[in-house]
């Protein structure tokens, strides 16, 4: 630092009087202490203190940071045109973290240092990736990618997140990406795996080439689509293929996406988004791309989003509203549409896996707190016969009226519930009994036989069946199969065996088609078996659900007739959906006669092309031990509370002995 001359008084000091060494002793001392002061009250000064403070006395950072107390006061084209789609998690608000009440720092994963170790590892995060000829080398070894994943904790500083990483890789009980990347050993299934790997990369160049940083891909005019679904944010493409190019080994690819949520996701956006949407994708595809890869800049951005969405929840019942502006008003109103100003059940209900990892990397229960108060409201309201209807007012907490979907506006609560359980590695006991009682009422209810042997889950209208069936409620074989195990074990056959009667529904909807692929919705009514009878419900925009079903009907069975059937399903995208610049839905699946409907669904990068990619891969790829699936295929790990706490033991017995 440079001091200015005092008037009078010699540079060099040693013909000061006594009275002027005074004067200039005082003034030096008070800028010592204002200068020592200031690291304690400038507003970033968390780092800093560090410098000075012991952990014990570190005050813990919230996740969303300074705004989260702040915060905390249709056009859905995955979903129908009633705007569709959704699917919960544990039941112990702050016990259940990977840190939270795990590490001896606070947060969540990463969430020990606060805001401070972010800020410290943000700029690391930039010179994280390896060469690519090392992460060949890695890809073609026995570790897969394993080192990669651990690339950040190898060069950062021994800080408490990256400890609380390591902690959380500690736990999973299988390598993440597989012995070889999920490599199968036949020959011919490995062609069908690199096939769908070529089908991600041209589906991928032609966004980049076309609209980057748009949400999506107008494959025939060759421009972005940008939509209202998310506000102001873009992207929507490239936050859905984060994971999907890192688990496929396109690391060129995903180190191009994530450079872009680096330098050009932009967060500050006023506009009006869907909850749900934002949700599942952004919310869920961050999450995601922080647990495969460790690196802190996704978690720096999903913290920050997540807190954003919390004055959804600012209603009297605590049932958040359907649409939020992203920016600092935080308002929220429901959907136009929906019923006398209601909430959907499939919107408030897929929101509980992202939001307790939110909870887990923060170390701010809010978000467990919102997502349970969901959960309580349920449990206490009466359900007629059992079932869930669509539409309930965020006012009274009251059903709006008796309309239940497996479909669009219902579905992902329920493979939401079952998720629930597996993700608490199965201490959930209340997302469990809800999922099972659920699934009962709608075999009673809803769960039909059409007179040519299909099996079908019927919509019901107030005690009406409505004998249809929606390609989204098509992701229920799944569903179904994946709970068989943890309910009533003499009944683990009877749900295997109804789960395979679904799926094969499901795909007689795409075998009975011209094009071999399903129509947005099918009947069975009026003589009709599992085809569209109405023009509105032929078409097909990429939709994942089928395919989605095959993939957990084989790793449940090995039947080799979803490997055959998702195949089918290969062969039918290449012939009717490929373009020159990229994959397009089209307007009807009973003509040859292709009309497409110019749009690449980001989904169909996220869901169908990593569903594939699964199916005609080995079991070890993403092992359902470790990883469930949200409802837009983004991978969460399971939260193993015990194991986090024993490490959290075993690191503190380390620390005293090292004393």
């Amino acid at each position: 630092m440079v001091f200015r001359k005092l008037p009078g008084v010699s540079a060099s000091g040693m013909g000061l009087r006594l009275s002027q060494k005074f004067v200039f002793l005082l003034f030096l001392s008070g800028l010592v202490t204002l200068c020592f002061g200031a690291l304690f009250f400038l507003p970033d000064s968390v780092r800093l203190k560090r410098m000075f403070l012991s952990k014990s006395e570190t005050q813990p950072v919230t996740a969303a940071g300074s705004g989260a107390a702040e915060n905390d006061a249709g056009e859905r084209s995955k979903r129908p045109r009633e705007q569709e789609h959704p699917r919960d998690v544990t039941s112990n608000k702050v016990e259940s973290g990977f840190a939270m009440g795990a590490s001896t720092g606070g947060g969540g994963v990463g969430g020990g240092g606060g805001g401070g170790g972010l800020a410290r590892l943000k700029g690391l995060t930039r010179k994280m990736h390896p060469s690519s000829e090392a992460t060949e080398e890695r890809l073609a070894g026995g570790k897969a990618q394993e080192d990669l994943t651990l690339g950040l904790e190898k060069v950062s500083s021994p800080d408490t997140s990256t400890f609380a990483y390591k902690k959380f890789r500690r736990c999973l009980l299988k390598t993440p990406l597989g012995r070889d990347g999920g490599k199968p050993e036949d020959l011919m299934t490995n062609e069908r795996r690199e096939k769908v790997k070529e089908m991600m990369k041209f589906a991928w160049d032609n966004y980049k080439e076309f609209a980057w940083g748009k949400n999506e891909l107008r494959p025939l005019t060759r421009n972005g689509h940008v939509g209202n679904m998310f506000g102001g944010l873009r992207g929507a493409s490239i936050i859905d293929s984060l994971d999907t190019l890192y688990i496929m080994g396109l690391l060129d690819e995903y180190h191009d996406a994530k450079e872009w949520v680096r330098d050009s996701l932009d967060l500050t956006s006023n506009g009006e988004a869907s909850l749900f949407e934002v949700n599942i994708r952004y919310v869920g595809g961050l999450l995601s791309a922080y647990y495969l890869t460790g690196d802190e800049l996704f978690r720096t951005k999903v913290l920050e989003l997540g807190a954003k969405l919390l004055p959804a929840f600012n209603t009297p019942t605590g049932i958040p509203k359907g649409v939020i502006n992203l920016g600092s008003s935080g308002s929220s109103w429901s959907w136009g549409w929906a019923s006398a100003g209601s909430s959907i059940l499939a919107e408030f209900g897929t929101l509980h896996l992202e939001f307790v990892h939110l909870s887990e990397l923060s170390g701010d229960p809010v978000y467990i707190e919102k997502v349970m108060n969901i959960r309580k409201l349920l449990n206490k309201i009466e359900k007629p016969q059992g079932l869930y209807p669509n539409f309930l007012s965020p006012v009274s907490g009251n059903w709006v009226q008796h309309h239940v979907s497996i479909g669009g506006l219902g579905d992902s609560f329920y493979e939401y519930l079952i998720k629930s359980y597996l993700m608490s590695d199965k201490t959930d006991e209340d997302a469990k009994n809800m999922y099972y009682n659920a699934l009962e009422a709608i075999e009673n209810n809803l769960v039909q036989k059409s007179p040519g042997g299909l099996t079908y889950i019927a919509e019901w209208r107030g005690g009406i069946l409505d004998h249809k069936m929606g390609h989204l409620a098509c992701f229920s074989g799944g569903m179904i199969g994946i709970g068989a195990d943890d309910g009533a074990p003499d009944k683990r056959q009877h749900y295997l065996d109804l789960a395979a009667e679904v799926t094969r529904t499901c795909h007689e909807s795409y075998d009975r088609s011209a094009t071999k692929l399903g129509p947005e919705a099918f009947r069975f009514d009026s003589g009709a078996e599992a085809i569209a009878t109405r023009l509105s419900d032929r078409y097909y925009i990429l939709r994942p659900e089928v395919i989605e079903s095959y993939m957990y009907m084989w790793r449940l069975t090995h039947d080799p007739k979803y490997r055959e059937w998702g195949w089918e399903a290969v062969e039918a995208l290449e012939r009717h959906c490929r373009v020159e610049a990229g994959f397009s839905g089209i307007r009807d699946v009973y003509t040859l006669s292709d009309s497409h409907d110019n749009m690449q669904q980001s989904f169909f990068l996220s869901e169908t092309l990593k569903y594939l990619f699964l199916l005609f891969s080995d079991d070890d790829l993403l092992p359902p031990e470790d990883w469930v699936f949200n409802t837009e295929a983004h991978p969460l790990p399971v939260v193993r509370k015990s194991c986090l706490q024993d490490l959290s033991t075993v690191a503190q017995d380390k620390n005293k002995l090292s004393e």
